[in-house]
Parts: C-alpha cells; structure tokens; sequence
C-alpha cells in the first residue's frame, strides 16, 4: 500500500464514521474537530492518521467498516503504518 492509497482508506473511513451519528460524535469528541470542517480536514495527511488511530481502538469498529467496504481488517493497521512518517502519536 502507497501513501495514496492510505490516504484513500482513510478518506474512505471519514466518510464512513460521517455516515453514522453515533460514531461521528464520539470522532468528534475524540479528535476536536468539528463536523463542518471534516471536509477540509480530509486534505491534511496528519488528521487522516487520526481518523485511523480512531478506528483502531475498537475492534467492532474496524470490522463493520471493513466488512462493509469488503476489506480485511489489516488494511487499517497497513494504512496507519504507510502514514505514520512524523504524524504524533495520538494514542
């Protein structure tokens, strides 16, 4: 996986927390952001490698999503790693 595609999938998973109330507020809460900046804050590659630390705190998370967007599950943890370069640990 390249830094485009870690990119995507991250994207991808943005908008899919976005898609659902319940985990978009608790993303919210998490990461500060606000729901109207979201789409501006998809362009920045450091917010991106939040929206995945967030779905790796739960395991539930990464598997509805995954299995929803028919990915296995070690994408994220893949992803996360092709973006990690000097991204803080927010974890």
């Amino acid at each position: 996986m390249n830094k485009e595609q870690a990119e995507g999938l991250a994207v991808k998973a943005l908008v899919w927390l976005a898609n659902n109330q319940d985990r978009l507020e608790q993303f919210l809460n998490a990461s500060g952001a606000l729901a109207d900046n979201l789409r501006q804050r998809a362009q920045d590659p450091e917010f991106l490698g939040f929206v995945l630390d967030f779905m790796l705190l739960d395991d539930q998370t990464i598997l509805a999503f995954c299995d929803e967007n028919h990915l296995p599950p070690e994408n994220i943890q893949t992803a996360r790693a092709v973006l990690s370069g000097d991204l803080p640990n927010w974890t």
